[in-house]
């Protein structure tokens, strides 16, 4: 399916400064993700490995909170993925973009946003997770089971203003007990 419309125009300015600058353009992968993501479908994004499938869910997401700051400390994206190594190198991903619109912000003379990201895994300590319920992150990126864990305790209420839910490498959980 064609993409008609520059898939950059929904984007704020700065996230579509942060964008240009950075990378040639969007892969068709991100353009026709963009369309769907900014009608409000939910969109399954399939696609090659290093099509920029994570970051067309994530800079989205991303742009979303930007414009439209909580004024209520919640969790409002939720980042699913089974393997937490994988987890791990997208939260330190997910600040390229972060710290890149922030720095356009600071240098337009605007206030940069102020988005949390926090992760929870098998290895999160008890300190941090009671952290991650009393002052829940913007970005939770977290596993299956994490979640799980989350869902059927306390910690479910963090969750509770989740609006967008980013499901990565579902192919690997389909179909077993951990999906």
């Amino acid at each position: 399916m064609p993409v008609t419309t520059d898939p950059l125009s929904r984007f704020s300015a700065l996230t579509r400064e942060w964008f240009t600058g950075t990378f040639h353009e969007p892969t068709p992968a991100q353009a026709q993700a963009w369309n769907a993501i900014a009608d409000g479908d939910n969109t399954l994004v399939i696609a090659p490995t290093g099509s920029g499938k994570t970051l067309a869910a994530f800079l989205w997401a991303i742009d979303g909170l930007a414009r439209e700051p909580s004024p209520i400390r919640s969790t409002r994206v939720l980042y699913v993925s089974p393997l937490k190594a994988l987890a791990v190198d997208v939260e330190r991903n997910l600040r390229t973009p972060l710290t890149g619109i922030s720095r356009i912000a600071e240098r337009t003379g605007q206030t940069p946003p102020a988005i949390s990201v926090g992760v929870r895994s098998g290895d999160t300590t008890a300190a941090k997770r009671r952290e991650l319920i009393t002052k829940p992150p913007d970005i939770l990126i977290t596993t299956p089971e994490s979640l799980f864990l989350m869902l059927t305790s306390a910690a479910r209420d963090s969750l509770a203003g989740v609006q967008t839910v980013i499901v990565d490498e579902v192919h690997a959980v389909a179909g077993t007990k951990r999906g």
